[in-house]
């Protein structure tokens, strides 16, 4: 009743500056605005419904959006007042493993204290000039029943052209272009990437956390409504409720959008501890599951020695070790040689075998006393609240351990590698295992194209990229294949070939220098999702360019306007119409602001390294 919250709001101003916001009889509005002004948040109690607006520089991003939590049969956010407000802001540089070597935390904050059908929760904003990040917090209550999630977005445009996927439970469906009006009654996993006002907006959540991860349903009016997926029936808990964040990244270009760490920023640092760890190290690694199949027992430091002739720091011993003849004491013995190579060795595990504590602990244990440095946790349930737990569990044992983690056939990433900066990576993306001819799996040719703009936009992906053998290009080009390893972030980044079939690749001087994470990652003009994808990407005084196109031949137009001054040098690897199993290459001087003009096959590529001389 309106006259009942009237006069709550009185009594409320009797308190010592408990409310700074714009007023009505019937609702209190707060707003909260990025750093430089260019992105603001409007939160309304009106009518009861707590709900928030997003505009950038001026224009509309999203609509009138529901915050809201069902527990106990009560819709948290729908008989809501809002009662005191405390600003905040939060100024921070980190170390960052991936798109660009530092991630910048500047953000305006607000905590709005909430009175909703007679009990306390708390609305959280944080509001930086990427993007927007709001979640509700409920207080520990005996036995409450968290029954759905009420949160969503509304897009300002009912009609949005939307990058998208359909939600599977282990996130490797492929993505594709629509529109919003177009995908009523579906149900998407995010990240989602739309094109709104002339903006790249991609929505997902941050910090999954003790809650269930959330798939995004779209309601015939246009509404995305996270939806708890593993969770149908809720649960119980005694303790508080915190939502994820609810993300609404906000990019003016696309080199905005992919350098974006407004997901890893809204979780909690690491440990001072875990922040200067010397023994996480990012690296690339060989992978016998995608050439061969299951490891063989014999053949053990014949991989070992291909990855030093590659100069890999890692070799990842996969599905199939544990039917060894001997299993513990080879990979002992392969650990050991591999020490002598200066290799370091992880191996695979599946989620079952780890998902107890104990059990859990005693085999990283093991693995840790056996010298291995990193564990690649497989096939995880999908995403229930007790199986977000389990990631923080595998974790935080892992860190214990020493170990550094790959969770693989994951759910999307949530910025958690923040806090836990030993999980280097996660799948949670349709990669180059989809693309296989012994499982008659082809990717759709688009797809690649999007990814840059979507996917790994909330972090990096275990993509396992870059196959050289003929049959197993399926319409690629090896100039595609190649860019494949500077366009996919993973800063464990495990290759998918055989190494022999990069040892004697014309490329492999590139293929053996090949960074796993980068000090800077710019896009370049060519690029639209679902076409063509194009970045330029910087480690230390060399940069590598990538493009990836679909299925459309096509000439693109590269401007070098990211050179210093000074002298550089360009080796180039394009595509051969003639042969999709070859190279163009070439040699020569390039200049600061020179242009680069190229031609790309249907599914094909470019990669190029410019040195400075």
């Amino acid at each position: 009743m309106r006259m009942t919250k009237a006069v709550f709001r009185t009594v409320a101003l009797l308190g010592v500056a408990l409310f700074s916001v714009a007023q009505t009889a019937d609702a209190a509005t707060v707003n909260i605005e990025s750093p430089s002004g260019k992105v603001r948040v409007h939160i309304s109690d009106e009518s009861g419904h707590l709900t928030y607006k997003v505009t950038a520089d001026g224009k509309d991003v999203l609509a009138a959006s529901p915050l809201g939590i069902r527990t106990n049969a009560i819709d948290v956010g729908q008989h809501t007042v809002i009662t005191k407000v405390k600003r905040g802001k939060v100024a921070e540089t980190y170390r960052l493993y991936g798109v660009k070597r530092f991630a910048e935390h500047k953000a305006n904050t607000a905590t709005l204290s909430l009175r909703d059908t007679g009990s306390v929760a708390f609305a959280d904003v944080q509001v930086a000039d990427d993007g927007v990040a709001v979640r509700l917090r409920l207080p520990a209550q005996t036995g409450r029943k968290v029954e759905a999630d009420l949160s969503g977005w509304r897009p300002s445009d009912a009609d949005a052209t939307m990058w998208v996927s359909e939600l599977k439970e282990d996130y490797e469906n492929p993505y594709y272009q629509s529109r919003l009006s177009q995908l009523s009654g579906k149900r998407l996993g995010a990240p989602i990437t739309l094109k709104i006002n002339g903006l790249w907006v991609t929505l997902t959540e941050a910090a999954v956390r003790d809650y269930a991860d959330s798939a995004v349903g779209v309601s015939p009016d246009g509404l995305l409504l996270n939806t708890l997926y593993a969770n149908p029936e809720g649960w119980t808990t005694d303790a508080a409720v915190i939502q994820p964040w609810r993300v609404t990244i906000i990019a003016r270009t696309l080199t905005e959008l992919v350098n974006s760490t407004l997901v890893q920023n809204v979780n909690p640092a690491p440990s001072a501890e875990l922040a200067r760890a010397d023994w996480i190290k990012p690296g690339r690694s060989t992978w016998q599951w995608l050439a061969i199949g299951d490891p063989l027992e014999d053949d053990q430091p014949q991989w070992v020695d291909w990855t030093k002739t590659l100069g890999y720091e890692y070799y990842l011993i996969d599905d199939g070790w544990a039917k060894w003849k001997q299993p513990w004491p080879t990979l002992e013995k392969t650990v050991r040689y591999a020490r002598e190579k200066g290799v370091g060795i992880w191996v695979w595990v599946h989620s079952r075998e780890v998902f107890e504590a104990d059990a859990r602990r005693s085999f990283f244990k093991r693995l840790a006393d056996a010298g291995v440095v990193g564990v690649k946790i497989d096939f995880p349930e999908p995403g229930s609240r007790t199986w977000s737990n389990w990631y923080e569990d595998a974790a935080r044992d892992a860190a214990a351990a020493r170990l550094m983690v790959d969770f693989h056939g994951a759910i999307k990433p949530s910025g958690t590698e923040r806090t836990w900066p030993n999980v280097l990576t996660r799948e949670g993306v349709r990669g180059h295992e989809w693309h296989i001819t012994r499982y008659n799996r082809k990717l759709p040719a688009a797809h690649d194209t999007i990814l840059p703009f979507t996917r790994y936009v909330a972090g990096p992906g275990d993509y396992t990229p870059t196959v050289f053998t003929p049959k197993e290009l399926q319409g690629n080009t090896w100039s595609h294949e190649l860019a494949q390893m500077v366009m996919f972030t993973s800063p464990f980044l495990s290759f998918g070939g055989h190494p022999q079939t990069y040892i004697s690749n014309p490329a492999f001087g590139v293929i053996k220098d090949m960074p796993a994470v980068w000090d800077e990652t710019r896009v370049l003009a060519p690029s639209q999702p679902g076409e063509v994808a194009a970045l330029a990407r910087r480690s230390g005084e060399a940069w590598y360019i990538a493009v990836i196109n679909n299925e459309t031949p096509r000439s693109a137009h590269l401007k070098l306007d990211f050179l210093t001054p000074g002298k550089w040098q360009i080796e180039d690897y394009a595509d051969d119409r003639q042969n999709p199993a070859a190279f163009i290459t070439g040699k020569r001087h390039v200049a600061p602001g020179e242009s680069l003009d190229i031609t790309l096959s249907p599914q094909g590529g470019y990669v190029a390294r410019i040195r400075r001389q």
